[in-house]
């Protein structure tokens, strides 16, 4: 039987129009309809509806940390993401020796295989963060960790249990066999992402030659932006090939360097939060692989000595802060959505179209979800209220 969902506004390709319905069957898209909505439709009163929220790189999110993930654990998450817009999400694992980062990233995928039908946002693979870094650029890695991408440590992570599911790896492609990982690592069909790396411009520009497709956290943890070298940065903000992973929590990257950055190349920017344990949770003490974390009353989860662990952001606040600072609505809401399943290799998520999968968000007119759908289904209703875990977070 189909449903039909209705809303004053819809967010279709990348413009706001309305009014606009969705026609939905077997948790797909089947027709999308500008105009008065038809007999029979849940007319949404008021608010915006759009595709669900994808985001590539979550360590964790409401106490749990994805490198001590078991199925309840991953349950816990999968509950409690769509009441910040998230129907998909890539479970993301920083830097530990091959074989526990391996053994963690089967612990990841089995957890998310055990995840129930209905349990809520859904995970896609395991993104691998590290080991393959650049000790000069370690942010809170470990850089005793820290090894070079040799042919034998590919194998590894190209092993048969892990094809398709080893969804994307961040690396240093600067680093002794860092290219030659990269094409080997792109042409099985991994998303590579250049981070936690001291790249120059030329280097960078080399590793899009061998297939890398993405930067993780742009600006943090990489070699900065300059005049006359580029580092990074300015290659990724010149180079189409490049998708530009943001953390928009506005203390990673500066309000005005978001909005630089959604100058010079908004089509091409993926908002992620790089969430821990600590996001949607009370100031505390959390984990992030194994290592202590602490979250204060500024909101910036920090391990003891200070330095920036993650963050504590989501991604519908993601979304309100990139539009504070003077982006476009819509070019905020692309960038959550078809901006980041597109670089995953995902052209059914991230858009309201025929075709397309039935993840919707609805959302009020102060940018906060009110209701979630995934797979055509809902999983979050504001109506029934807010979790005690993510009531700080909102």
């Amino acid at each position: 039987m189909d449903t039909v969902v209705a809303a004053p506004r819809a967010l279709l390709g990348r413009t706001i129009t309305g009014p606009a319905s969705v026609r939905v069957r077997a948790g797909r898209i089947v027709e999308v309809v500008q105009g008065a909505p038809p007999s029979g439709a849940e007319v949404l009163t008021s608010g915006l509806l759009t595709p669900g929220l994808v985001d590539v790189q979550v360590n964790g999110a409401v106490g749990v940390d994805f490198a001590e993930v078991d199925d309840e654990r991953m349950r816990t998450v999968a509950r409690a993401l769509p009441r910040t817009g998230v129907t998909r999400f890539v479970p993301t694992l920083i830097t530990a020796p091959v074989p526990v980062a391996l053994r963690q990233a089967r612990a990841v995928l089995a957890a998310s295989a055990a995840l129930p039908a209905d349990s809520g946002a859904r995970p896609l693979g395991v993104h691998l963060e590290g080991p393959f870094l650049s000790p000069k650029r370690p942010g809170v890695h470990d850089p005793a960790l820290m090894v070079e991408p040799g042919p034998a440590e590919i194998d590894l992570l190209l092993a048969d249990d892990l094809v398709g599911r080893l969804r994307m790896v961040t690396l240093a492609p600067e680093q002794p066999g860092g290219l030659a990982a990269v094409r080997r690592l792109a042409e099985a069909g991994v998303l590579v992402a250049v981070g936690h790396s001291d790249a120059t411009g030329e280097q960078t520009r080399a590793a899009a030659e061998a297939g890398a497709r993405m930067i993780t956290h742009l600006f943090n943890a990489q070699r900065p932006l300059g005049h006359r070298e580029p580092g990074v940065p300015g290659v990724a903000l010149v180079d189409d090939r490049f998708t530009l992973g943001l953390i928009a929590d506005l203390a990673h990257v500066g309000p005005d360097v978001c909005k630089l950055v959604f100058a010079a190349a908004g089509h091409r920017v993926a908002l992620v939060t790089d969430a821990v344990a600590a996001a949607g949770m009370p100031p505390g003490t959390y984990q992030l692989g194994g290592e202590v974390v602490v979250l204060t009353e500024d909101g910036v989860p920090r391990s003891p000595e200070g330095t920036i662990a993650g963050s504590a952001l989501t991604m519908d606040r993601a979304v309100r802060n990139i539009v504070s600072v003077g982006v476009d609505l819509a070019d905020a809401l692309v960038s959550a959505t078809a901006v980041p399943a597109d670089v995953l290799g995902e052209p059914t998520l991230g858009r309201l179209a025929p075709g397309a999968v039935a993840d919707l968000v609805w959302w009020d007119d102060d940018l906060r979800p009110r209701k979630v759908w995934v797979d055509g289904e809902v999983v979050f209703d504001a109506e029934v209220g807010l979790s005690p875990e993510l009531a700080t977070a909102h």
